[in-house]
């Protein structure tokens, strides 16, 4: 029995979840720039400042036109952990 429970309990540990969801998309031609703005929340708490904004993923991209926004949520460690990353692309 205690095999199972903690089999179970380092299983939980290292799943994770992770969807990416369409947010959005322009009529502008797909471009062959990609930017990432990500963040991490624990327990509810952002502590690295919690920005995962379209803005910040094209600053850091480059892109001054933007083809299409997706949305990606990842959950860690029992759900104690969320991850959050919009990527964007265009030129």
């Amino acid at each position: 029995m205690k095999k199972i429970i903690l089999s179970t309990l380092v299983l939980g540990f290292l799943a994770s979840c992770s969807v990416t969801v369409p947010v959005n998309a322009t009529s502008n031609e797909v471009g062959s720039k990609v930017g990432i703005a990500k963040t991490n929340a624990i327990l509810g708490f952002f502590f690295d400042g919690g920005d995962a904004s379209i803005s910040r993923a094209a600053k850091e991209g480059k892109i001054s036109k933007i083809s299409t926004v997706d949305f990606k949520h990842t959950v860690k460690l029992f759900g104690l952990i969320h991850s959050y990353e919009t990527i964007i692309t265009g030129e």
